[in-house]
């Protein structure tokens, strides 16, 4: 068995650029994929790290109601983890908000004690170390450009890379990221899903102001809109994140407004999913871009659930770019998407074509789940 990774280490973009929460599966449709294996995720990855001795925090998640708007809709969001039997969730009060977290102001709120926080990178590298200890090699600097059928009967599948270099196998299963729509063309599934990068900047908390946040504090999601919204996140360094915020990244990868490629920037445009979303969240999606350049204009956001907060008191931090799936109506795919071909070669190979978010706390629940579906796609024993 091969790992084949188009960079120099391993979990460099999606898995690196996280923001490191366990979560604990209260926000996704019940009955989805996502909702049935973060919740198994959850206890997978603490039981993993307690095994490999890799630092983890419970610190909790609050999400909280700042009006009777966002009251009924916490409501419904209690009732939603509720059917998808997350662990111990309860309904705490204004003033209770106070006993975790001080600093913190809502008329209600959603407590989950067993969301955490720890060092995906740090999960990702383990992970290699055990498929290496299982005899597995891992291939750097490998960039898949292409899939044919080769003449091995054993090894039907050629992986060919940028530098023409290949790889025979016999079956082939791939984890894209912010390229999984493009690994399965070129195995002939269709197009849709499609993946547009959307970049999400983050403040920092000064260490001076760090007192101010103990947990993961997070905003009642608007129905309305495709993200979460700003939330407070500490961090195993003990930095604090606040945000993200969402905009179009001009390249799949680009991690800054100077990161461009314009030939993946005019695929995106041109994609009648990505204009019919922008053309529905045209004012939200400004002010998206106002926030990237004003930071006054996030911290107003942030002071919503902690007011003491000043501009004085962040500073420009990290940005992740979420692989998000659109498909031809400007819909955002809301589960997780596997993927084969029709043809005879796409049969001999599954990919994971869309696992954002949790699919880092869903890791080791995927896996079993991929398993299960390898040994019966590929007739495997």
């Amino acid at each position: 068995m091969a790992i084949v990774e188009k960079e120099p280490e391993l979990a460099m973009h999606q898995t690196g650029h996280n923001s490191g929460v366990v979560h604990a599966g209260i926000y996704y449709k019940p009955g989805s994929l996502k909702a049935k294996l973060c919740v198994e995720g959850l206890q997978l990855i603490y039981k993993y790290c307690d095994e490999k001795q890799i630092p983890y925090k419970k610190v909790g998640k609050l999400i909280v109601a700042t009006n009777n708007t966002e009251l009924t809709n916490l409501l419904e969001l209690y009732e939603r983890g509720q059917k998808n039997n997350v662990k111990d969730l309860e309904l705490i009060d204004g003033d209770k908000i106070k006993m975790y977290e001080p600093n913190c102001k809502g008329i209600k709120a959603l407590l989950s004690p067993h969301t955490g926080i720890t060092d995906f990178k740090v999960i990702c590298n383990s992970y290699a170390r055990d498929f290496q200890s299982l005899g597995g090699e891992i291939i750097y600097n490998f960039n898949v450009n292409g899939f044919s059928e080769a003449s091995d009967a054993d090894y039907p599948v050629r992986v060919q890379s940028q530098r023409k270099e290949t790889v025979l196998a016999k079956y082939v299963l791939t984890c894209g990221g912010l390229y999984s729509d493009v690994l399965a063309e070129l195995s002939g599934c269709s197009k849709s899903p499609r993946i547009v990068p959307f970049r999400g900047e983050y403040l920092l908390l000064k260490e001076d102001k760090q007192h101010l946040v103990k947990g993961n504090i997070y905003p009642v999601p608007d129905p309305r809109f495709p993200f979460l919204g700003v939330h407070f996140t500490p961090r195993m360094d003990g930095n604090v994140w606040l945000g993200p915020n969402a905009v179009l990244a001009f390249k799949r990868e680009g991690y800054t407004w100077l990161q461009i490629n314009l030939w993946e920037l005019w695929d995106a445009v041109k994609f009648s999913g990505f204009r019919k979303l922008a053309s529905k969240y045209v004012i939200p999606g400004g002010e998206e871009i106002l926030r990237s350049f004003f930071l006054s204009l996030q911290v107003r956001n942030l002071q919503k659930f902690v007011p003491h907060l000043t501009r004085s008191d962040v500073t420009r931090g990290p940005a992740g770019v979420r692989a998000q799936a659109l498909d031809e109506n400007g819909n955002l795919v809301d589960d997780f998407v596997f993927d084969m071909g029709d043809v005879k070669l796409g049969k001999r190979i599954l990919h994971c074509r869309n696992v954002p978010s949790p699919g880092a706390t869903s890791s080791q629940a995927i896996a079993k789940m991929i398993a299960d579906k390898l040994e019966e796609e590929f007739k495997l024993s």
